[in-house]
């Protein structure tokens, strides 16, 4: 039997896929520069190959994400 821990880590882990997803799926304007348009720092090649037109470093969508949560 799962504990919750475990449990909860497959909620996050299933929610992150999801969103991810979306995010792919998504017709967006792509943003043109490499650069965070939160903190201004350079948003890594990887992460801008995995989801074109994103706009946001790790580190602040993180941030994002979790005010939004803590919002709603």
């Amino acid at each position: 039997m799962a504990d919750k821990a475990d449990i909860a880590g497959d909620y996050i882990e299933q929610s992150l896929e999801l969103s991810l997803e979306n995010q792919r799926s998504q017709p967006k304007a792509y943003n043109h520069t490499p650069y965070c348009e939160e903190c201004g720092d350079e948003i890594p090649a990887a992460r801008r190959e995995a989801l074109p037109g994103c706009q946001c470093c790790v580190s602040c969508q993180q941030d994002l994400e979790l005010a939004r949560r803590t919002r709603g």
